[in-house]
């Protein structure tokens, strides 16, 4: 029986082996499909395969909806306004709250459950990196970012839907104590002094009394404000906690912080390739971060880099046509007619990663 992948659902058993467009070999003859090994066809970009009869119809039309939108970036024109709005509106609320001391919670919600809708479809997040991130606003948007980002690590963590939604809030608000910082420090585009990092250090403390105030007890949101910038080995701040004592939705705020902070363009920091942050993650995944939530976004990260386009440092510009499944940040590139296993060829370096 030949499908169309976006008609597959989760139970249905290949009835031969999946090969991708460079004749590279996918998914084996006889195994039973689950979500991600569909996820998985969409980002090779196999449009049929031949599965075994099916015992029962399923429900494949509004799965197919659901996976449809990995196929290609159809929801631009509806997610992009809609992330536009919300870096605008958090930029209204970050001044209101710099003026006011307290947040309006209604004015949260009625921004970013519109934006969680459409992410809730798409599970592609390095197009979305790729496409909403500007080099404007950096202070807002990374906000998003780590609202968005947070949502779908909590998902690929185990959190039910109610539970990332509401860590998605955290993400988003975690940095709401730098609107008590003065402007001139965090835009200053030289060296800090040492009296102005601590004052920047600081904002995880503004954010959590600010929090704690607008918000009161809602879960997750004041103890990620006040605790996203510390470390499992006791580096971090404000107090320097280590380990268990760091609450697990900190620890996934951490991740997404960084990564996010490290692939933006701000005034004292050229933005770096995003594969590099993942290898750079993974290297403080053995000291700073919690290893498994660290380990868990580089594994859902990593398929979404398959048919992006790689610039090398050489000049070359090729496709990623497959990942290492060991060394994960040197992959498969084709360039022309040419094959490169950056696993084996050490020589080469990706400089950056694009649509």
């Amino acid at each position: 029986m030949r499908i169309h992948v976006t008609e597959l659902i989760d139970g249905d058993r290949l009835s031969g082996d999946a090969f991708n467009d460079y004749g590279l070999h996918v998914l084996s003859k006889g195994t039973v499909l689950q979500h991600d090994d569909i996820a998985k066809l969409l980002q090779h970009k196999i449009e049929f395969v031949d599965i075994e009869q099916r015992q029962s119809p399923g429900k494949s039309k509004s799965q197919a909806r659901t996976l449809e939108s990995t196929v290609s970036p159809k929801w631009l024109p509806i997610v992009q306004p809609l992330y536009e709005i919300a870096v605008s509106s958090f930029k209204d609320l970050y001044k209101n709250t710099m003026n006011e001391g307290i947040i309006d919670p209604d004015q949260i919600s009625d921004v970013l459950q519109p934006l969680l809708n459409n992410f809730q479809l798409e599970r592609d997040v390095v197009s979305l990196l790729l496409l909403l991130n500007t080099e404007d606003d950096y202070t807002y948007q990374h906000s998003i970012q780590v609202g968005m980002l947070s949502y779908y690590l909590a998902s690929w963590l185990g959190y039910s839907k109610e539970e990332a939604v509401q860590i998605s809030k955290a993400g988003y608000l975690h940095d709401i104590g730098k609107s008590r910082i003065d402007p001139a420090v965090l835009n200053k585009p030289g060296k800090l002094t040492e009296a102005e990092f601590e004052e920047v250090k600081k904002h995880t403390l503004y954010g959590y009394e600010i929090i704690k105030e607008s918000f009161g007890e809602e879960p997750y949101l004041a103890v990620s404000a006040l605790q996203h910038h510390e470390r499992i080995n006791g580096s971090g701040y404000p107090h320097g906690v280590r380990g268990e004592d760091i609450h697990p939705v900190a620890k996934i705020i951490s991740v997404v912080d960084i990564y996010s902070a490290m692939i933006s363009e701000r005034v004292y920091q050229k933005k770096r390739d995003m594969l590099f942050v993942l290898k750079e993650l993974y290297r403080l995944s053995f000291i700073e971060l919690d290893p498994h939530i660290t380990q868990t976004f580089i594994k859902h990260m990593i398929p979404n880099f398959i048919g992006k386009k790689a610039e090398l440092e050489s000049g070359e510009i090729g496709t990623i046509i497959m990942t290492h499944p060991i060394d994960f940040f040197r992959p498969l590139i084709q360039i022309g007619d040419r094959f490169i296993d950056l696993a084996v060829e050490r020589d080469y370096v990706i400089k950056e990663i694009y649509l």
